[in-house]
């Protein structure tokens, strides 16, 4: 309180630790003039740079950066011998495309605010796989909590070697599919769960891997739901699904996973639309596409609808925005004149 120069001066507590190291310490010198000291100050525009620097470490947080997931399936030959076996084996009808004509228009059922459940849950579970997959094997550590060892989900022993062999993709969507079904979550779900996986890998600096990821991902979907829907699925509801957890277990997984999230459960509505089209960018890029269904005259009148009911929305709006008079001098200004097409 007072003083000058320690306002300007002070750590934001946005910045992640890695974000402290580029600032310089401060030694406050009493024997200073104010105008001295004045021009060693930061600028308070330059921290908010180091925050922009670090924005390739926060996808979760940052809408302008890459997903995680993205760039690690960008970089893995799994997806390309994948694709080629794709091309080799599947018969010349299944690869047919369907285009659209003057009479038919084909549309997938999935958009940004309404996702399509089923696929939804496919591209969220292959972007885990990547995860797993391409993980750094030298960086990243084991966190108790996580350790499918320590806190088994079934009374099954767990062998040796589990942390050794990486699950097939099908492995993923079983569990991910089972907890979606038995606690009737949504589409929207599924995709706040990858963010808030993503976020959590950065914050802690960890990386999943075969020995971590299934309380990974139930960690994130439980918190995912209490935070999307209305009415959230409780801890012990889990516990009927999952038979041989205990609910004591569940507080704690869900503890801890908001402390390594540094309490930061916002997911603003710009990075929510970056995961979706990234998920959609995986799918086509691994042949998952989206069904595509023909446009019926219930579903072309009720777009119809839609369109017409934002046109008259945005026409008000202009209208109101027109103004009422104008000045002498601007008659000459620029006027509406009807286009003429021949």
């Amino acid at each position: 309180m007072g003083s000058t120069t320690s306002c300007c001066v002070s750590g934001s507590p946005k910045l992640r630790r890695n974000a402290h190291s580029r600032l310089e310490p401060y030694h406050q010198e009493s024997d200073l003039s104010r105008e001295e000291t004045a021009c060693n100050l930061q600028h308070i525009s330059d921290r908010e740079n180091i925050d922009e620097l670090n924005m390739e470490y926060n996808p979760s947080d940052h809408p302008r950066a890459s997903t995680i997931f993205l760039s690690k399936s960008h970089n893995d030959a799994v997806r390309e011998k994948r694709k080629s076996l794709f091309i080799n084996n599947v018969s010349a009808d299944s690869l047919r495309r369907k285009y659209s004509s003057c009479s038919t228009i084909f549309l997938d059922d999935n958009t940004v605010s309404q996702p399509n459940l089923k696929y939804t849950i496919k591209c969220v579970t292959l972007a885990i796989y990547y995860h797993i997959k391409n993980r750094d094997t030298n960086g990243g550590m084991l966190l108790d909590i996580f350790d499918e060892k320590l806190h088994p989900l079934s009374k099954s022993e767990v062998p040796l070697d589990y942390n050794q062999h990486d699950p097939e993709q099908k492995q993923i969507y079983r569990f991910v599919r089972t907890l979606f079904s038995a606690a009737q979550l949504t589409a929207e779900c599924a995709i706040v769960t990858l963010v808030y996986l993503e976020r959590l890998l950065t914050y802690a600096e960890i990386d999943i891997c075969p020995g971590n990821w299934k309380r990974i991902v139930l960690g994130a979907i439980l918190l995912a739901s209490k935070v999307w829907d209305d009415q959230a699925v409780w801890n012990v509801d889990y516990c009927q699904i999952l038979k041989d957890i205990t609910v004591e277990d569940m507080n704690e997984l869900e503890r801890q996973f908001l402390e390594l999230l540094q309490f930061n459960i916002n997911v603003p509505s710009s990075v929510y639309a970056k995961y979706y089209f990234d998920l959609r960018s995986l799918s086509e890029s691994n042949n998952l596409s989206f069904p595509l269904e023909p446009l019926s005259r219930e579903k072309a009148q009720k777009l119809e609808a839609i369109s017409r009911l934002c046109d008259d929305k945005y026409k008000d709006i202009r209208r109101a925005a027109r103004k009422r008079s104008a000045s002498m001098d601007n008659l000459c200004g620029r006027r509406w004149v009807p286009a003429i097409l021949s």
